[in-house]
């Protein structure tokens, strides 16, 4: 058995050294962002705070609770619980294909009561949790050596298939790409990804097809969305109709005719970027895109401070998270990439999405205020 207990003699921390140690400047970062999210879906309602601003605030206010409890709980509470919550989400997500109700051509909702939960993005912080505590337990040598690579393959392979067959590939690709990303930082070495890489070129064609039709569209339209402007092309045409229209500093506030004259599709939701752009311009785009990327810095910094592995892994594993949902997004309404359906973190209209990222941010406050507690390979901990 694992002890977890701390040792002997040393100091605790207490609350009032947690609640100092609470990374008020990151909180700041977190609000600014979701205020502007606030205040596009009231542009989106045509200046009416129902249906979405509204509640979207009472989320944000709601969420803020187990935010700052996540961030004040012992780190060692989160090592401990670390495979239970990702096994809790994987039954979550197992249980939407059984039961699941079904929305704009997928079934990734679960109805808990008064609340529709979406299982996989509870599954993106669970992932980062499992996988922390499994690297945690792992010297760096022993981490690179194939026959400890199979558990944290299964950690990410099992939720992302699940995923993927609900369907949603935008989520399944975050859940890929963290889980790489961790296995590196974990100390995963260079040749396996590259042997990964040639795998999983070999066996694209069997990928290609099981994707489904509209899936197979979706590349089509990324690679030319002219080749059929009034279906499935339609939500990139217009996407970037309404960016080009915003010009450098943006049509105003509430005046964004692509979107108030319901050109662009899902305004609220994933294309809520593109509004941004067409109200607000260029300027508007790239200063929400700086407090991003505030945020991520803020983020590997608290990170890289932390003394245990754990910590680490799990601060740099939010940020990776926090990066993908944002990059995927933008990238997305931009034609970059093919359109996946990721929300834009803290902006888009959602329950689910808005109380894991937050909670995610709770536990990255959580490894700068626990940043000086030292977790042996065996769990042992103390306070440096």
């Amino acid at each position: 058995m694992v002890s977890l207990a701390p040792d002997i003699g040393r100091r605790e921390l207490t609350i009032a050294d947690k609640i100092r140690g609470i990374q008020w400047g990151l909180v700041l970062l977190i609000a600014m962002i979701s205020g502007v999210g606030f205040a596009m879906l009231y542009s989106a309602a045509n200046g009416s705070m129902q249906p979405w601003a509204s509640r979207q605030m009472t989320r944000f206010a709601i969420a803020l609770v187990p935010m700052i409890a996540a961030g004040l709980i012992d780190i060692r509470y989160w090592l401990r619980s670390a495979y239970w919550i990702y096994g809790a989400a994987l039954l979550l997500i197992v249980a939407v294909d059984l039961r699941g109700i079904a929305g704009l051509g997928a079934q990734r909702w679960i109805a808990l009561g008064v609340l529709q939960l979406q299982p996989s993005e509870i599954m993106k912080v669970a992932l980062v949790l499992a996988l922390a505590r499994y690297f945690h337990s792992r010297s760096l040598e022993n981490a690179g050596r194939l026959v400890y690579l199979v558990p944290p393959l299964l950690l990410i392979v099992v939720p992302t298939a699940l995923v993927l067959k609900q369907p949603d590939l935008g989520t399944a690709m975050m859940l890929l790409a963290t889980g790489i990303v961790l296995l590196y930082l974990g100390g995963v070495r260079l040749w396996v990804f590259a042997a990964g890489g040639i795998a999983a070129a070999a066996v694209a064609p069997l990928a290609w097809s099981l994707l489904r039709d509209y899936q197979k569209t979706r590349l089509y339209t990324f690679l030319d969305p002219d080749r059929d402007p009034l279906g499935a092309g339609y939500h990139i045409l217009q996407s970037k109709i309404a960016f080009g229209s915003g010009g450098l500093f943006g049509k105003g506030f509430l005046l964004g005719t692509q979107s108030h004259l319901s050109f662009l599709p899902e305004k609220q939701t994933d294309f809520i970027f593109t509004m941004i752009a067409e109200e607000f311009g260029l300027v508007g785009g790239l200063t929400l895109l700086a407090l991003y990327l505030l945020v991520v810095a803020y983020a590997f910094v608290i990170a890289l401070r932390c003394s245990s592995q754990f910590g680490r892994l799990l601060g740099l594993g939010v940020a990776v998270n926090f990066f993908l949902y944002a990059f995927i997004n933008t990238a997305m309404v931009m034609g970059l990439i093919p359109v996946v359906g990721v929300p834009l973190p803290l902006i888009s209209y959602g329950g689910t999405a808005m109380v894991t990222t937050m909670l995610a941010f709770g536990l990255l406050m959580n490894v700068g205020i626990h940043r000086d507690v030292s977790i042996s390979r065996l769990g042992e901990s103390r306070v440096g």
